[in-house]
């Protein structure tokens, strides 16, 4: 799925029967999968189940956000409207998932065309890309909330700048994807049509296409949410005093600023790190051996199918973790679920002040 995520840049069928050796004058794809049936199970099974679950997730997320901005337009926040944008790059990702699980049950041959391959490849890229762009602004958002609280009409023209903000992030994804909407192709290799990158030099503009990828989608995202989750977490022990209710404000704060902040870092670490580590065998810096061949054959698909759990979790870690939107959804179930008369505890009842 891409040069990232897209396994047939990577796999080639085992009944090509192509030797080893034989990849090293290969330019555009790095090294063969045994395309053994449990691995395309396998690898088939995540995506339809990334596919679902990511779906539901994010259609309940645009429903909440619907429900709590239709009833409280006066209070809009950047962070709502963060999510929102974070939803439609995780919903539009999924979409394009079944096209890669038909790819993979199918021995990694792409069926659909070349139109098609161009189409998807893009879209799978510039989602990626604004996903992850979306998360970083979120936390870069979530500390300027709380460290710098703005009065008055403050807000409507902070608002005003969030859209600017995902307009501009949005532009950048598509900047970012150019290369892939630009090299993008069906390719005959040893026989079968994958669905990949062809760059015209080789390489080398191959091994920068994936550093930059590294670069924006994961190292500078990766140190910016630290150091905002780090000055978020020190502003809020310094200001918040030693009782028991605010002490249990801290804690949630710290235990979901170390939530947010482990999974994008386990969710993507290692699907760049071995990125990362083709990049440097096709710069000549590291050897290619063995061991690369290995690891990118049975490892490379699991951090694939980790990268792809992120969507997932996105909906539950910024829209359904937060209280009021858990409010929502606890009383959304008690409507759907209640016998017929009941009567629904509404937001200031017993049920919504409770502690949880």
């Amino acid at each position: 799925m891409g040069e990232i995520l897209n396994l047939s840049v990577w796999a080639t069928p085992n009944k090509s029967v192509i030797h080893l050796h034989e990849f090293s004058s290969l330019e555009d794809i790095d090294l063969s999968a045994d395309g053994s049936l449990i691995l395309r199970v396998i690898i088939s099974s995540v995506y339809a189940a990334v596919c679902a679950t990511g779906l539901v997730g994010n259609l309940l997320v645009f429903f909440l956000m619907k429900t709590k901005l239709g009833k409280r337009r006066r209070k809009r926040s950047a962070i709502n409207f963060f999510v929102v944008n974070l939803a439609v790059t995780d919903f539009q990702f999924v979409l394009t998932l079944p096209f890669w699980a038909a790819d993979a049950a199918l021995d990694f041959s792409w069926p659909f065309g070349n139109a098609m391959c161009k189409i998807v490849l893009s879209v799978t890229v510039m989602n990626m890309y604004a996903s992850v762009f979306f998360l970083t602004a979120m936390s870069v958002s979530r500390y300027w909330s709380v460290a710098c609280c703005v009065r008055g009409n403050g807000a409507r023209r902070r608002f005003t700048s969030v859209k600017l903000v995902c307009a501009s992030l949005w532009v950048l994804a598509s900047v970012a994807t150019a290369p892939t909407s630009a090299f993008s192709t069906v390719t005959v290799v040893a026989g079968e049509r994958l669905c990949l990158l062809r760059f015209p030099d080789g390489h080398h503009w191959l091994a920068l296409y994936h550093l930059q990828k590294v670069v924006l989608a994961f190292i500078l995202p990766m140190i910016t949410l630290s150091i905002c989750n780090a000055l978020l977490l020190r502003f809020v022990r310094r200001r918040i005093v030693a009782n028991s209710s605010r002490l249990r404000r801290r804690s949630r704060v710290t235990k979901s600023v170390i939530v947010v902040v482990l999974s994008f870092f386990v969710c993507w670490m290692p699907n760049h790190a071995i990125t990362l580590w083709g990049v440097l065998v096709k710069l000549n810096a590291v050897r290619w051996d063995k061991t690369y061949y290995m690891v990118h054959t049975y490892v490379f698909p699991l951090t694939i199918c980790l990268a792809h759990a992120n969507s997932c979790l996105n909906p539950v870690l910024y829209c359904l973790m937060r209280r009021e939107f858990r409010k929502m959804l606890r009383n959304l179930f008690w409507r759907v679920y209640s016998p017929a008369g009941t009567k629904v505890r509404g937001s200031g009842g017993a049920v919504d002040r409770e502690s949880v």
